[in-house]
């Protein structure tokens, strides 16, 4: 059995990949989506239209600005229950921004590439999202709204958020024209695939059924060598009539090298079932809550 990690351990894995995910998302708007003017919904797309509207205060002062007022609101809102992870996100993804405009100002594209810098727009955002969605975190903006109105209303929440990411994004067609609007109409489109594709690989997990005669030396290596739990069921072969041990158990995609290797080589006869399983809740896995 894989043995527990502290609670401040846990504590400190969460807050380092906030700050990843965070900055991964940082990259992505700064120096890809606010360049180029792709507005592809949220708050880094509402920025984007404003700041065309009123070009002497920037992408970023509006980013703050808006994200404090959905701080406030999000508390005056839903008290405690609105989270403190993405309070964190929220303000450390403006303060950067606002930083990197001051220290770092971009007045044009990085590259004369639009469709190659809209790919790093959309997948930086994208991944850095997913990372802070699985831990149970977000980036704030249009979120804090949805989560408002999914507690004093009835609405469909991906259905409103998605409604309202798409007015923005027709708004970029007025304020930059066809070209740019449409870019970020396929940016829209890409974004919550990619995001929904990056969340099922990192948790994505190998669960292994084993039907072998000899599941002593295979129990020894997936709990000793992969420090992992199993479960042993007996079974019976359908034309045989020969009984068989049934071995199930959950490792990761290193693990699961190893152990289809170790099984193939002490037991050739052995029968495996290696199934891909995305959402583990239990001890050396995810907590239930």
């Amino acid at each position: 059995m894989q043995p527990r990690r502290t609670r401040t351990q846990n504590q400190l894995i969460d807050f380092l990949i906030l700050n990843a995910g965070t900055l991964i998302m940082v990259v992505g708007i700064y120096f890809f989506k606010y360049p180029n003017n792709f507005s592809t919904g949220g708050v880094s797309g509402i920025s984007v239209i404003l700041a065309h509207y009123f070009p002497h205060i920037t992408k970023g002062d509006f980013g703050l600005a808006l994200n404090i007022l959905l701080l406030i609101l999000g508390y005056a809102m839903l008290g405690r229950d609105f989270g403190y992870k993405t309070t964190y996100v929220s303000l450390l993804q403006s303060g950067l921004i606002w930083v990197l405009e001051r220290v770092y100002p971009l007045s044009q594209p990085m590259t004369s590439q639009p469709l190659l810098e809209l790919v790093f727009a959309v997948a930086l955002p994208a991944i850095g999202s997913a990372m802070l969605f699985n831990i149970g975190a977000s980036s704030g903006g249009t979120d804090i709204v949805a989560m408002v109105v999914k507690r004093h209303s009835s609405l469909e929440i991906g259905r409103a958020l998605m409604v309202s990411d798409l007015i923005i994004t027709l708004m970029a067609c007025v304020a930059f024209g066809m070209e740019t609007g449409l870019y970020s109409i396929l940016g829209l489109v890409t974004k919550s695939l990619v995001v929904d594709m990056v969340m099922e690989n990192i948790n994505t997990n190998k669960c292994f059924h084993i039907i072998t005669a000899h599941p002593d030396h295979i129990e020894q290596f997936i709990t000793r060598t992969l420090h992992r739990g199993a479960t042993r069921v007996h079974g019976e072969g359908v034309y045989t009539h020969q009984g068989r041990e049934v071995l199930l158990t959950v490792v990761n995609r290193k693990q699961a090298v190893e152990l289809r290797a170790y099984v193939k080589s002490h037991d050739p006869e052995a029968f495996l079932l290696i199934t891909n399983t995305g959402e583990i809740i239990g001890n050396g896995f995810r907590g239930v809550n």
